[in-house]
């Protein structure tokens, strides 16, 4: 009886701490994932939850799609990225429409923004020109990288 009790207290706790909910990223201190460039741009930083619980973050969606190459997709619960408007809050990263505009600087050089909505990213297009893109587009863009 003893011992169920403590299994079940060591269960409780092993369960309790793999939670589904992505951790806050820590700008200006925390390192990219797939680069370890210093995550501090708020319009441009990502992350991805793990089914098991892990969370990695990425200091640009494009760092977040190129580490998607060395990974299985299929282990991946989560995509989330943060949106040009709503800078420092993640958003669901499949629902984001994607520009690419060389008037719109990302952290690595790909030019890459993520916007919530598709009526978001045709204002970000008509202010900086460039190409829109669905999370399913920019996941062969990549990919095909």
């Amino acid at each position: 009886m003893k011992n169920s009790a403590v299994f079940i207290a060591i269960c409780s706790v092993i369960f309790l701490g793999c939670n589904g909910t992505p951790k806050p990223i820590a700008y200006g201190s925390e390192g990219c994932h797939y680069c370890s460039m210093t995550i501090v741009d708020k319009q441009h930083a990502a992350q991805l939850m793990t089914i098991k619980g892990r969370s990695y973050a990425f200091d640009a969606s494009e760092c977040m799609l190129n580490h998607l190459k060395d990974m299985d997709v299929n282990d991946v619960g989560l995509f989330l990225t943060n949106t040009y408007y709503k800078p420092g809050q993640l958003t669901d990263a499949t629902k984001a429409t994607y520009l690419i505009s060389h008037n719109l600087p990302s952290p690595m050089g790909e030019f890459l923004t993520a916007f919530d909505t598709p009526e978001e990213a045709r204002r970000g297009q008509l202010a900086n020109q460039g190409e829109l893109f669905t999370w399913e587009e920019i996941l062969i863009r990549f990919k095909n990288k």
